[in-house]
């Protein structure tokens, strides 16, 4: 559908052109990519509020060249007075049913962690960028004093009005004119315009070398005069959010975990996000003939799908904030451990149940099974790039998506991330003071002997490592190029505790697209999958690929959400 992406010096990817342009400005104006991707980000954060917002969170890979991947964990934390008990002893929202709520609500003010993205751009711009906050958030600022509205951002507020209508900040921010904007109307956001503009003159203000002044912009955010405005909107709205838990919240720098595959190392962030289930799962496969199975056959779906499973049980039993829970690290992302849970992949049947492994002396108990099957999550956005130095920036920026709380006057959406923590006691990501909850957010870096290969971010919840990881063997196991892989039919398994609100299980339910053969969903229906064959083009993740070979990058942009990329 999309035509391919190709250059020699720099590519940017994301979501929608003015996210690119941000990125590709800045790389213009001499930046590297590190500078282009935060500039990227907050532009997205203007231009894609129906995704992801400022008070959202992200896990990034940054690899400088010739120097091997480091993580940052720009996701926020539970506020001091969120405990299992408060959520259990709650009242139901105005828009829950008082008979039927999850422990956490999906949205408002007590479904928000402390804001996380913004810190971790500029812990990553300070140590790894070049230039200044100033020069990197022009863009976002840019966007704010006024953008056309995109199709999906429009309709997204026109069918939340009525939620956006009962919260007086998001109604006077998103609704200036008293009514939703219209696809294409210029849409301005001079609160939020506001904020950046009041960062940008504590960099000003500041003294000392590049890096003092940047660390100026994370204290006005995060301890200064916005941290205030926001802590007291939250207050006296009923939010748990103080201005203690946002003084006290800082981004940090993680080590990835990596597995390797084909002889490629794989490198994901870590167990505070789903990210190690594609290295569990390619652990898995990597001991069946893919290539002779073929692609897409119904051999190689049921395959994969059992893997993805296996893995996901895992992920549902032992993942969690390694800072609060001990995590069997070692075992779950080791070789040997794969070839036993191998054993459990039955060829004639689709497993039913989730199976984690049993690791002795870890783990916790199997999250609630409550359902809600028209629970809505939306979600996420992606940002890569690639600069003409051979540096990579690797984003999976989400949270503080529509219908946000916004904070008075600082334009901020408050996150709804708290929801992904369970309720279940001695469970690893089970909800705690301080604590982070355990996201979906998974970019994905390869290397080849410690070179640069390929990166990739999609948005999609739970569905993020499933559609990579279907992408990524596209790429290595069949040779296809990042547009080509982005474009091949994919499968969604729901076989997993979901990560929000209700956390639903639904065992066996596999999700085809409509383009897979009839006589493929027929076969793996007898083979025990619920099977439901869905849009041609309807599965929820949308990766941005950038592939370098040979000197020349390669883009992948998924049609699926509208994905741009753009490079030279």
């Amino acid at each position: 559908m999309f035509p391919p992406v190709r250059g020699m010096r720099e590519m940017v990817g994301a979501a929608n052109n003015q996210e690119v342009e941000a990125g590709y400005r800045i790389l213009q104006l001499g930046g590297n990519a590190v500078d282009a991707g935060v500039a990227a980000t907050f532009a997205a954060a203007v231009t894609e509020q129906s995704r992801f917002g400022m008070g959202g969170e992200m896990p990034l890979i940054i690899k400088m060249a010739g120097k091997p991947p480091i993580v940052i964990s720009g996701v926020g934390v539970a506020p001091a007075k969120a405990t299992v008990e408060f959520y259990q002893k709650r009242s139901a929202d105005p828009f829950e049913d008082p008979a039927h709520k999850p422990l956490v609500p999906a949205q408002g003010v007590l479904a928000a962690i402390t804001p996380g993205v913004v810190d971790g751009l500029l812990l990553a711009l300070q140590d790894y960028g070049t230039m200044s906050f100033a020069q990197v958030i022009q863009p976002a600022i840019d966007n704010a004093d006024g953008f056309p509205i995109a199709e999906e951002f429009a309709g997204m507020l026109m069918g939340f009005r009525r939620t956006l209508d009962t919260w007086p900040a998001s109604k006077a921010f998103f609704y200036p004119n008293g009514a939703p904007p219209l696809r294409g109307e210029i849409v301005r956001m001079p609160a939020l315009a506001k904020t950046l503009r009041e960062m940008a003159a504590a960099e000003k203000k500041a003294r000392g070398d590049r890096k003092k002044k940047i660390q100026a912009v994370r204290d006005i955010f995060g301890r200064g005069s916005i941290a205030k405005r926001f802590a007291a909107f939250s207050e006296a709205n009923g939010g748990l959010i103080s201005y203690d838990d946002l003084a006290k919240f800082k981004a940090e720098t993680d080590q990835p975990r990596t597995g390797t595959f084909r002889g490629y190392e794989i490198h994901k962030p870590g167990f505070w996000t789903q990210g190690p289930v594609m290295i569990q799962a390619l652990n898995i496969l990597e001991g069946y003939d893919l290539k002779k199975m073929g692609h897409n056959s119904p051999e190689y779906l049921h395959t994969v799908v059992e893997a993805v499973k296996l893995a996901f049980a895992d992920r549902d039993r032992y993942y969690g904030d390694p800072k609060f829970s001990k995590i069997p690290e070692a075992t779950l992302l080791s070789k040997e451990y794969a070839a036993e849970r191998r054993k459990q992949i039955d060829p004639q049947s689709a497993s039913l149940e989730s199976r984690p492994g049993h690791i002795e002396g870890s783990g916790g108990a199997i999250h609630p099974t409550q359902v809600d099957p028209n629970a809505p999550i939306h979600d996420t956005t992606c940002v890569n790039v690639v600069d003409s130095k051979g540096n990579a920036f690797n984003a999976t920026p989400s949270g503080a998506w529509l219908p946000s709380v916004i904070a008075g006057d600082t334009g901020l959406p408050f996150s709804s991330r708290l929801q992904s923590f369970v309720g279940t006691p001695g469970h690893p990501n089970q909800l705690a003071p301080g604590k982070r909850p355990r996201v979906t957010l998974s970019p994905t870096m390869v290397t080849k002997d410690g070179e640069f290969f390929f990166e990739m971010s999609t948005p999609g919840g739970d569905n993020q490592d499933q559609a990579l990881l279907q992408v990524l063997l596209n790429i290595i196991e069949f040779g296809m190029t990042p547009q080509e892989a982005v474009e091949a039919p994919r499968f969604q398994t729901e076989h997993f505790f979901a990560s929000f609100a209700f956390h639903e299980f639904t065992p066996g339910k596999l999700n085809l697209e409509g383009r897979f053969p009839k006589a493929v969903g027929e076969q793996l229906e007898r083979l025990g999958h619920k099977v439901t064959m869905t849009g041609d083009w309807s599965n929820s993740s949308a990766p941005t690929v950038i592939l370098k070979k040979d000197g020349v990058l390669h883009g992948g942009a998924d049609p699926r959400r509208a994905r741009f990329i753009f490079g030279r």
